[in-house]
């Protein structure tokens, strides 16, 4: 052992749903004590960095149940059962925001929130964008929005831009600013 791994004794499902499985698990630390980790388990997701011809950002504005407040954010969506990320890049920015793209580049990955979850983000750039149609999920309501650079800069700062991908896509683009 490393001095810092803890090993898996136990585990109960507690909840199994559409989107995220929960788990409480009993570890053993590494100084042979006991301890609960609760783990949600999550299929993993894509966000897409989308710049416009004018070179403006794609946003979706919604409502966010959990927050109880509507945000701003860039699209993104779950991997579907055995997708590959990069597929399911292309298929949520068309669902989102009825955009195609001719080329899209898959820029980082990362883990949302490792301290409960397994959950692993695929972040994508394109800025090749071809108009095509929105295709909603039943259950999903936003609008598009396209704003600058600058834009978006006061947005963070105004917290209407506050979640962690959208606010690496704002980084991301000050960084690459031509």
């Amino acid at each position: 052992m490393d001095g810092l791994t803890e090993i898996k004794k136990d585990s109960k499902e507690i909840f199994k749903g559409r989107i995220v499985h929960l788990f409480v698990d009993q570890v053993e630390l590494p100084n042979g004590e006991t301890s609960t980790r609760e783990v949600v388990k999550h299929p993993g997701a894509v966000a897409v960095i989308a710049v416009n011809k004018e070179g403006k950002l794609l946003l979706v504005r919604q409502y966010r149940y959990p927050l109880n407040g509507i945000i701003y954010e860039i699209p993104a969506g779950k991997l579907e059962p055995d997708e590959n990320p990069d597929d399911s890049a292309l298929r949520e920015l068309e669902e989102e925001t009825g955009y195609r793209c001719k080329k899209m580049e898959k820029i980082a990955s990362f883990y949302s929130s490792p301290g409960f979850s397994d959950e692993l983000l695929h972040v994508y750039f394109t800025d090749s964008l071809i108009e095509g149609k929105q295709h909603l999920d039943q259950d999903e309501f936003l609008e598009v929005c396209a704003v600058s650079l600058e834009e978006a800069v006061q947005m963070v700062k105004d917290h209407r831009i506050y979640d962690a991908k959208s606010v690496y896509a704002v980084q991301y683009m000050q960084l690459h600013a031509k």
